[in-house]
Parts: structure tokens; C-alpha cells; sequence
């Protein structure tokens, strides 16, 4: 062979393999598998049916912006307070680090923090927060605390009702006792929007857990949870380990809360807009 021709037939099968590569990332882009069933589906269809598997009703995880589109009138969404932002108010021992995570969680998900917060509509107005997994684990720090402190106070001092979702994986350790604080403080605006007979709804969606459940995500007047939701305070190992006993399969899920009565209703989120509204309509 001469070197001539090797390198076409180098140069061809370099071609060949970017040509394999481009089909399989697009190949991927276009379709997605579900994670229970394994049930392979256009990602269209996905993201038409609120990101919930068409055949197993599983729930893929999804952004704050999301739900807004999801669960709102079109452009009816008026952010409150969404120039807030975290910064390191304990001087954190790896500060270094925890800085840079918040910048590069910044980066990846448009948002300046854990949780979005405003006034919305479905014919009839709302105050609603938002939490978003995608940040820090929507974990719950001095930020989080603040915006949903003033959105309730809003809500109280506006007549509305109120409504957040829940998702988060508890109190930020990156700030201490400034984030356990926000647990009494956000209880004690939701007691004063409760004493002007306001309603004060919850969605717990997967996972809810920590900090958050033992506050403000337990005090909804309804409790309305996502099928199959992790939602807990402490781990499934902690608690077998305290306990000394195995506990049952479906354990801190949504399923097992509302059959012991910590939950009133399950709801899937492609039902959710609707079931919403019923509610907010027995009310005003």
C-alpha cells in the first residue's frame, strides 16, 4: 500500500468514526429511556406530557422554569425578590470551593439560587415558590429562607393564597446554623398568613427530605404530594440503624405517607394544573 492510500484510508476512517459519534449523540438527544420501565420514547413526547413516562407514570426530575410552564397561565409569572443571591455569610472553611460551586451552579442552571419565587396566575392569583433540585440540591440556606420569608409575607399582606413545591435535600450545611434558622423563620410566616384565613398549599415532589419536611413543606392546610416522591427527614439507614428494625419497601415514599395520613392527596403532575385549580376554586 502506498503511503498515499494509507492516508485516504486513514483519513476515511477518521471520517467514519466522527460521522458514528455525531449520529450517536444526536441518537441520544432525540430519544430517551425511562429510568423504571426502560420504555424508550421520543423526547418530544416526553416533554409534551409534562416529563412523565406515557407508559409507567415514573416522573423525571425537572427545572423550576419548568413547572412554571407547566403550571401557570402564559406569561402570567412575575418574579419576586429574584435578585437574591448566595454568598458565604460563615466565612466557610473550604470557602475557595463552596464559592466556586455556587458560581458554577449559577452557570449550569440561569438561577442565583435553590428556589424561584412570584405571583402567578390561573384566572385566580397566586403567590407561589418554587424549588429547584438542580441547585446545590435545593438545599435550603439563607437565601432560600429570605425569598420564601417575603414571598408569604406578600401573600399575607395581598389577601393570596399560596402555594410552594417542594424539593430539596434539606438545610445547606455550607451555612450552619444561619440555614436551621430559616425553619423557625419561614413557620413564623406562614402562622401569620394562616391568622388572616389565607390557604397555604404544598407540593412535595421527589426528593423532599431534611430540614424542609420538619418545617414549612409539613404545614400546607393540603398536603399534596408527586406519585412515588422520596419524602422524608432522615435517612432510610440512620432510622433502621437507631431503630434496630428493617422497614418496609416503600418507606418515606408518597404512597406510604398517605396510607398513614401525613399526605391528603397524590397527584400526577400532568394532573396537577387542573387539580390545583379545583382546589383554589372552593375557596374563593
Amino acid at each position: 500500500m502506498s503511503l498515499s492510500q494509507w492516508l485516504i484510508r486513514k483519513r476515511n476512517n477518521s471520517l467514519n468514526k466522527n460521522t458514528n459519534e455525531s449520529n450517536l449523540k444526536l441518537r441520544e438527544h432525540l430519544w430517551i429511556k425511562c429510568n423504571q420501565c426502560n420504555f424508550l420514547m421520543y423526547h418530544q413526547i416526553l416533554k409534551e406530557n409534562y416529563k412523565v413516562c406515557p407508559k409507567c407514570d415514573y416522573h423525571f426530575p425537572t427545572s423550576s422554569q419548568d413547572r412554571i410552564s407547566h403550571l401557570f397561565d402564559i406569561n402570567s409569572w412575575e418574579s419576586l425578590n429574584s435578585n437574591l443571591s448566595s454568598t458565604d455569610p460563615l466565612g466557610f472553611s473550604d470557602k475557595k470551593l463552596y464559592r466556586k460551586r455556587l458560581n458554577d451552579m449559577k452557570v449550569k442552571t440561569g438561577l442565583l439560587d435553590a428556589v424561584q419565587t412570584g405571583i402567578a396566575s390561573y384566572g385566580i392569583s397566586v403567590a407561589c415558590g418554587i424549588m429547584d433540585f438542580r441547585f446545590m440540591g435545593g438545599s435550603m440556606g439563607s437565601v432560600v429562607g429570605e425569598k420564601l420569608t417575603r414571598l408569604i409575607e406578600h401573600a399575607t399582606s395581598c389577601h393570596l393564597p399560596l402555594i410552594i413545591l417542594c424539593a430539596s435535600g434539606g438545610a445547606r450545611m455550607q451555612e450552619g446554623m444561619l440555614s436551621l434558622m430559616q425553619m423557625a423563620k419561614i413557620s413564623s410566616a406562614l402562622y401569620k398568613h394562616s391568622e388572616a384565613s389565607l390557604l397555604y398549599l404544598t407540593i412535595l415532589t421527589s426528593p423532599t427530605t431534611g430540614g424542609v419536611t420538619a418545617s414549612f413543606a409539613m404545614l400546607g392546610d393540603v398536603i399534596i404530594a408527586e406519585p412515588k416522591a422520596l419524602i422524608a427527614f432522615a435517612g432510610r439507614r440512620v432510622i433502621e440503624q437507631t431503630i434496630k428494625e428493617d422497614l418496609p419497601d416503600n418507606f418515606q415514599t408518597s404512597e406510604y405517607l398517605f396510607k398513614h395520613g401525613f399526605i391528603d392527596l397524590i397527584i400526577s403532575r400532568t394532573e396537577l394544573r387542573n387539580k390545583l385549580h379545583e382546589l383554589l376554586s372552593l375557596y374563593f
